[in-house]
């Protein structure tokens, strides 16, 4: 899996962000492949400027560590980074770690994001649990929050393939108001030497409307005490008008410990396990608004984002379709994740929905179209066709078909170390 010359990559391709940053050098440290990334952050100017922030030094740190690595650029505000890994994840022999962001508003959940595929595969012989707590923050801007990890992601992760991971919030944090670094805490059995990552139950069968049924939606509400009662009145009020007949659990509520910190989550549960999870960490002026009016705006921005998320009739949402790529290419075998891009009801060509006319396409007898991977491919958001795209470029053997709604995995394992 090794090239002795880096893997360039120009940081400005696709959504040209840090997600590009985090997969690289996720999948480099796995592969132990070098990198070249140029232009990073190339698309992120003006006020979120480019370059290398904190909490992807704090990933990579720890990745080249981990991996006795190689490196050049690894400074906050670097448009330039190489990265030479030269140790398998099977080589790793702590089990616990602490890792510490640059400040209290660099997210926990990216750090995650950037060194778990590696974690993934550093099961040893005896086989040991891996146990790690990254201190940042876990309601930030730009970033997963911890309550969607918690209720989407590692949840999805678990029935699809298999991976458990203990979590606790210990300390939350957030970019906006008084600073303070919070902590997430993570322990969870990495894949034995020689494993690979399987689905655990390929998708087979056309998509139904059983599918889109939704039999219940978990609401999670962190905003300042005063707004608690009018937000939860008007995602009762709203949530019935969109979701008639669905029982709406408000699972968590928590006082958010200052006026401009307000962050909402739906979550909705198909009657046949699907999942689709909506939120909104408020982002608008609310000095010169009364609380009504910013329990009306939360609860409308959600609730209608939630419905046309359902109304696209994908089997996940559009957040965490980018955050299972590197699962799909990883893998073993033949994963989808296939989401819509719109709304049925105009979908619908000579009685056959469009949706239910790609998901038979997974059954193994259909012919299929291989993507180019040159460049982003697929349907999806910017964020998923350039996770595909750099996941190509580092695991050559993926393959890719239907507009990258089919993944052929590359069914990466690893022996164990000589003795």
């Amino acid at each position: 899996m090794t090239s002795k010359n880096p893997l360039q990559l120009d940081g400005k391709t696709g959504e040209g962000g840090g997600q590009l940053v985090r997969i690289a050098c996720a999948l480099a440290a796995v592969t132990s492949q070098p990198i070249c990334i140029y232009h990073i952050r190339g698309n992120r100017g003006g006020t979120r400027g480019g370059g290398l922030k904190a909490q992807h030094v704090a990933a990579i740190q720890w990745l080249a560590e981990a991996t006795e690595a190689k490196v050049d650029g690894l400074t906050v505000g670097s448009q330039y980074l190489e990265f030479r890994p030269s140790l398998p994840p099977t080589a790793l022999k702590r089990r616990q770690f602490d890792i510490v962001a640059g400040n209290s508003a660099s997210s926990t959940l990216l750090i995650f994001q950037a060194i778990f595929p590696f974690l993934l595969f550093a099961g040893n012989k005896d086989g040991e649990t891996i146990e790690l707590e990254i201190h940042g923050g876990t309601n930030t801007s730009f970033s997963p929050s911890y309550e969607y990890m918690d209720q989407v992601l590692l949840p999805t992760l678990h029935d699809k393939f298999g991976i458990s991971v203990e979590r606790k919030l210990k300390k939350r944090s957030w970019a906006i108001g008084p600073l303070s670094r919070g902590s997430i805490w993570l322990k969870f059995q990495p894949l034995p030497p020689g494993q690979p990552l399987k689905l655990q139950q390929s998708w087979n069968r056309p998509i139904t409307d059983e599918d889109f049924k939704i039999k219940r939606i978990d609401v999670t509400i962190l905003v300042p005490l005063a707004l608690q009662e009018l937000l939860v009145t008007a995602l009762s009020n709203d949530l019935d008008q969109s979701f008639p007949n669905v029982d709406v659990n408000f699972a968590f509520t928590e006082a958010s410990g200052h006026d401009a910190r307000m962050y909402t989550l739906l979550v909705a549960h198909s009657n046949t396990g699907l999942r689709w999870g909506r939120d909104y960490l408020y982002d608008r002026a609310w000095k010169k608004r009364t609380p009504e009016t910013i329990s009306a705006d939360i609860s409308q921005k959600v609730c209608r984002d939630l419905l046309e998320e359902i109304a696209a009739r994908g089997v996940v949402d559009e957040h965490l379709q980018d955050q299972l790529v590197v699962f799909q290419a990883l893998s073993d075998g033949r994963t989808t994740f296939y989401r819509g891009a719109k709304p049925v009801e105009t979908d619908i060509v000579d009685g056959v929905d469009e949706v239910d006319a790609a998901l038979k396409d997974l059954q193994l007898e259909k012919t299929w179209k291989k993507d180019k991977t040159e460049d982003p491919f697929g349907e999806g958001s910017t964020h998923t066709t350039t996770v595909r795209w750099v996941a190509s470029k580092l695991l050559p053997t993926v393959q890719w078909f239907n507009k990258g709604t089919i993944c052929d995995g590359a069914g990466v394992s690893f022996p164990s170390p000589p003795q």
